[in-house]
């Protein structure tokens, strides 16, 4: 036996540092696989700094942290943002709705909806609420949609945005599943 069989610390696999978070060591890795392929398909990739449609400087798949409007960003670049942030987004969400862990569906459904909200909404939200309380459904039901019936979470700035009104519709299915 050589030594990296011995301590497979010695050895770690490349691109994998010891002690580095992973977006799939926190959610898991199914979930992770649903954020991956869902918040790209909601933010687009833009590889430069851009102003979205509310004027929020943004660059990549919708990090708006350290963004220079006009910078271009590599693929890579932006595919490191977006783990960097869906892990910064994944642990409130965790930390406010425990119970969300293990349970993939909703827990990739409540990460997208607070990358896009902010975690300080999602935590103070209806949604996060009813998680705490074990109303799945309606926790689901609230990301896009008020007691009242009326449409929520897809305006800005006082105006409704299509594509977030498709981003809650996609989002509430995707926490549905399952339940």
């Amino acid at each position: 036996m050589n030594e990296s069989q011995k301590n497979p610390q010695q050895n770690p696999t490349p691109n994998k540092r010891p002690g580095k978070k992973t977006l799939a060591g926190i959610v898991g890795a199914a979930a992770a696989a649903i954020l991956y392929a869902t918040v790209p398909v909601h933010e687009g990739n833009v590889l430069r700094g851009y102003l979205d449609p509310v004027g929020i400087p943004t660059k990549c798949m919708g990090d708006t942290t350290n963004v220079v409007v006009g910078r271009r960003y590599t693929e890579a670049e932006c595919r490191e943002s977006l783990e960097t942030q869906l892990i910064a987004h994944a642990e409130p969400v965790l930390k406010c709705t425990p119970g969300l862990q293990g349970r993939t569906y909703q827990l990739a459904a409540a990460v997208s909806f607070a990358y896009n909200i902010g975690t300080g909404a999602y935590c103070n939200s209806t949604t996060a609420r009813r998680f705490n309380a074990g109303d799945y459904r309606g926790a689901c039901k609230a990301m896009n949609e008020s007691d009242a019936g009326r449409p929520q979470w897809v305006t800005a700035r006082g105006k409704v945005l299509p594509g977030l009104v498709k981003r809650r519709a996609d989002e509430r299915a995707l926490c549905e599943t399952g339940l």
